[in-house]
């Protein structure tokens, strides 16, 4: 038997105050590229993340995805731990938040290889995240797939509670 599946990313957050004056973030996720979800918009958007074996450091991880899934380097600024999430698939992730704001026209997606339309024999190339952008809370809810939903609550918890960001 297999182990679990793991992955790791991170969660850019900007802060900015609602209509009300009260303080909140923002977080920049990306839509999911490839054929499957191509014309979907809710449930379709991820946190930049990726697998890891089980040597690998999950920050060591978390900060690779980031830079092959958006093409670049992760924002200087301590790193919010926003622990794990249990997915539906079974797979583990874990994600840090890290405050920044970055431009998502400035990406370049990595890319994956697959056979498309399946059964052809003809490989195609996607982009990982076809696109990125900044949602309010309310907005990430509608389009984040459900599992990782957890990390954007839990750093609003953080900001609310004026936890103190730690390195990872």
């Amino acid at each position: 038997m297999s182990a679990a599946k793991r992955s790791a990313g991170l969660l850019l957050y900007r802060i900015i105050r609602t209509e009300g004056g009260e303080r909140d973030a923002e977080v920049l996720i990306g839509h999911m590229g490839g054929p499957f979800w191509s014309g979907r918009e809710a449930a379709a958007w991820s946190v930049p993340k990726g697998e890891y074996e089980p040597a690998e450091e999950p920050a060591a991880a978390a900060r690779r995805e980031f830079e092959e899934e958006l093409g670049l380097p992760v924002p200087d600024g301590p790193w919010v731990p926003l622990g794990e999430a249990r997915q539906s698939g079974g797979k583990t992730v874990t994600v840090w938040a890290v405050e920044a704001d970055l431009d998502p026209a400035l990406a370049v997606p990595g890319t994956f290889t697959m056979e498309w339309p399946r059964g052809s024999g003809v490989r195609q190339e996607f982009p990982e995240m076809d696109r990125f952008a900044w949602c309010t809370p309310m907005e990430a809810a509608e389009r984040l797939v459900a599992g990782q939903r957890v990390f954007v609550d839990r750093l609003r918890a953080r900001l609310r509670d004026g936890d103190v960001p730690s390195e990872p």
